[in-house]
C-alpha cells in the first residue's frame, strides 16, 4: 500500500478515512531525486549525492542539523584531556541492521578505513588527516590522539560514516552495491539498488532513535528537471529535490503542492587546473598545448574572474535563485569575510591582465561542466563560455556530462577549466578551505577536493595556524585571513551560492537544510 494509493482508497468514504491511523496511511513514500549515488559504500565518495544516500542507512558520531550545527549522535560526550588527546564516549544500545551491537571496535575500524578506500573520486581522507592514534578503552569509550592540536577534531571525525566491522571488513564495492555489506545503524536499511533507476529502503524496526514516519522508501533518480516536476504534478512521486527555479512559480500556484526554499551553503565555482605544465584543452592559436600552463599565473586567474558577470548568471539563468559570491562560504557561517564581495564584470580589466601575463590575444580553452548536478548547470556553462569569449579567451567548446562521469574525470585532472560545486557541511569555513584549497598531499590526507592542485605556502601556513587555535574568536579571525590570502591569489573563481528548492505533495512536510541533502528521515507526515 503506497502513501498515495492509501489516500485515494480511504477517500472513498469519510467513515473509512476516520478508521485508519496516520501510520497506516504512510506505508510508502516515493522521492524523486535529481542525482543518484556512484556507490552505496558510504566512505567511497564524499560527493553530495553519495553522502545523502548514505545518510538514510548509515550514521556518524555527530549529527548535523538543518543549519549545519553539530550535535551528539553515536558519540554522546567528548573531552579534551590535553591539546592532543580526546576521550570519546559512544552511545550504548545501538544495533546494526543485522542485529549486532555498535561498539568501539566498529568505530576504530571505520576511522582506520576512511583514507584507505581504493579509487575514491572524492576521498574523506582530510577528515582523519590529523589523527595519530585511535585506542579502544572499553566497548563504549575510545581515545584519539592527534598529530598536532586540532580543536575541530570532532567536526571532522564526527562526519565519518560508521560501518559494521563484521560486515565491511574485506568487503569490495560490489558487496556494498548489492547490499551484502551495506549494514548501518540508521533509520532505514538497504533493500535494492537499480542503478540509473531507483534505490529502495525499508524502516529498521530496532532503530535506537526516533522512528521514521514511512515504512518503505523508494528514491527514483530523475535527472531531467522537467520530468521531475511532471512526476510530482502527476502524483507518481511525493517529493522532489533541486526544483528548477523556472518551475517554482508554477508549483507555488498549485493548491496541493508545497515548495521549500533555502539559501544553501553550496558554492558553484570555476576551477582552473594548475597541476601540470600544460592544462587539458588550453591551447595556442595553432591548437598546441601552452607550456607553461597559463593558469599557474595569478594574473590569468584574476583575468578570468574579471570576465564573469555573476549577477547575470544568477538573474538571467537562475531567475534570481542564487547569491553572487567572492569566497567559499556564505555570510551565515563562521570565517566569512564581510568586506570580501564579488566585483562587477570588467572585460577591459580582464584583457589588461591577460596582456600583463603575456597573452594579449588570449588563448584557447575548452570549458567543462556537469549537466545534472544542480539546476541550470548546463545552461550556466553555456553562458560562462560566452562571458569568457567576451573577455578575451577563445572558447573552442563547452562540453557537459552526467555528474558521476564528470566528477571522476575532474578528479583525475582531465579538464583544464571546469565548473564544480562544493557544499557546506560544518558551521564555519575551515572544512571547505582545507578540502578545496589546502595543498594536495595524498599521504597527508590534505586537499582532498583540490582538483586544481592549487598550492600556496602562505595560505597553508595561515590555515594550519587556524586549525590549531582553540580560542574560537581567534580561530575565526585566522580563517578569515586565510580566505583573504587565497582569494587575493584567485585560487578559484567563485561564482555564486545556490538557492535550493524542494517541492512535495500536500499531506507531508519536509525540512530544508543548508547542506541540500534529500533524505527520507527529513520527510514527515503533515501534522
Amino acid at each position: 500500500m503506497t502513501w498515495r494509493a492509501s489516500i485515494a482508497r480511504v477517500a472513498i468514504t469519510s467513515a473509512l478515512l476516520a478508521s485508519l491511523s496516520l501510520t497506516a496511511l504512510a506505508a510508502d513514500i516515493v522521492i524523486g531525486r535529481s542525482t543518484e549515488p556512484s556507490a552505496i559504500d558510504p566512505q567511497f565518495s564524499r560527493t553530495g549525492n553519495n553522502q545523502m544516500t548514505a545518510d538514510n542507512m548509515f550514521e556518524t558520531l555527530l549529527s548535523t542539523d538543518a543549519n549545519l550545527q553539530m550535535h551528539p549522535h553515536l558519540a554522546t560526550e567528548w573531552t579534551n584531556i590535553d591539546p592532543l588527546t580526546w576521550e570519546i564516549s559512544l552511545r550504548e544500545g545501538v544495533t546494526f541492521h543485522d542485529g549486532s551491537p555498535f561498539t568501539a571496535d566498529d568505530v576504530l575500524f571505520s576511522l582506520d578505513r576512511t583514507d584507505k578506500v581504493p579509487n575514491s573520486p572524492a576521498p574523506f581522507s582530510d577528515v582523519v588527516s590529523s589523527v595519530d592514534t585511535v585506542e579502544k578503552i572499553d566497548d563504549y569509550t575510545i581515545r584519539v590522539t592527534t598529530k598536532q592540536p586540532n580543536p575541530a577534531l570532532m567536526e571532522q571525525i564526527g562526519r565519518v560514516f560508521m560501518l559494521s566491522k563484521a560486515a565491511a571488513e574485506g568487503a569490495e564495492l560490489a558487496d556494498f552495491n548489492s547490499g551484502k555489506a551495506a549494514i548501518g545503524t540508521g533509520p532505514y536499511q538497504f533493500v535494492a539498488w537499480k542503478p540509473a533507476e531507483s534505490l529502495t529502503l525499508k524502516a529498521y524496526p530496532d532503530y535506537w532513535g526516533e522512528q521514521p514516519d514511512f515504512e518503505n522508501v523508494e528514491f527514483r533518480f530523475i535527472a531531467n528537471n522537467a520530468a521531475r516536476t511532471a512526476a510530482l504534478l502527476s502524483g507518481s512521486v511525493d517529493l522532489i529535490d533541486l526544483v528548477a527555479p523556472s518551475d517554482v512559480p508554477r508549483l507555488e500556484q498549485e493548491a496541493n503542492i508545497k515548495v521549500y526554499p533555502i539559501e544553501s551553503g553550496r558554492l558553484v565555482y570555476l576551477a582552473l587546473n594548475m597541476r601540470d605544465d600544460t592544462a587539458p584543452g588550453v591551447v595556442d592559436a595553432s591548437g598546441q598545448p601552452i607550456n607553461p600552463n597559463p593558469f599557474r599565473d595569478a594574473n590569468v586567474r584574476k583575468a578570468v574572474s574579471a570576465m564573469i558577470d555573476r549577477s547575470l548568471l544568477v538573474d538571467r539563468i537562475l531567475g534570481g535563485s542564487g547569491v553572487p559570491s567572492a569566497q567559499v562560504v556564505p555570510s551565515a557561517l563562521g570565517g566569512y569575510v564581510p568586506d570580501l564581495l564579488p566585483t562587477p564584470a570588467d572585460p577591459a580589466e580582464a584583457k589588461r591582465l591577460l596582456a600583463a601575463a603575456g597573452f594579449p590575444d588570449g588563448f584557447g580553452i575548452t570549458l567543462y561542466s556537469s549537466n545534472d548536478r544542480f539546476p541550470g548547470d548546463g545552461e550556466i556553462a553555456q553562458a560562462m563560455g560566452q562571458l569568457l569569449a567576451r573577455g578575451g579567451l577563445q572558447v573552442n567548446a563547452v562540453q557537459t556530462q552526467p555528474y558521476n562521469v564528470y566528477a571522476a574525470a575532474a578528479t583525475k585532472g582531465e579538464y583544464g577549466a571546469f565548473i564544480f560545486s562544493l557544499g557546506a557541511s560544518t558551521p564555519n569555513s575551515e572544512s571547505n578551505l582545507r578540502s578545496l584549497l589546502q595543498t594536495y598531499d595524498q599521504e597527508a590526507g590534505t586537499g582532498g577536493f583540490n582538483r586544481m592542485r592549487y598550492s600556496n605556502p602562505e595560505f597553508d601556513a595561515m590555515l594550519r595556524s587556524a586549525m590549531e587555535e582553540f580560542d574560537y574568536d581567534t580561530r575565526m579571525e585566522k580563517l578569515q585571513e586565510a580566505t583573504r590570502i587565497a582569494m587575493d591569489d584567485q585560487a578559484i573563481v567563485p561564482l555564486f551560492f545556490q538557492k535550493i528548492y524542494w517541492a512535495s505533495r500536500d499531506g507531508i512536510d519536509f525540512t530544508p537544510n543548508l547542506a541540500e541533502r534529500t533524505i527520507a528521515q527529513d520527510v514527515r507526515l503533515e501534522k
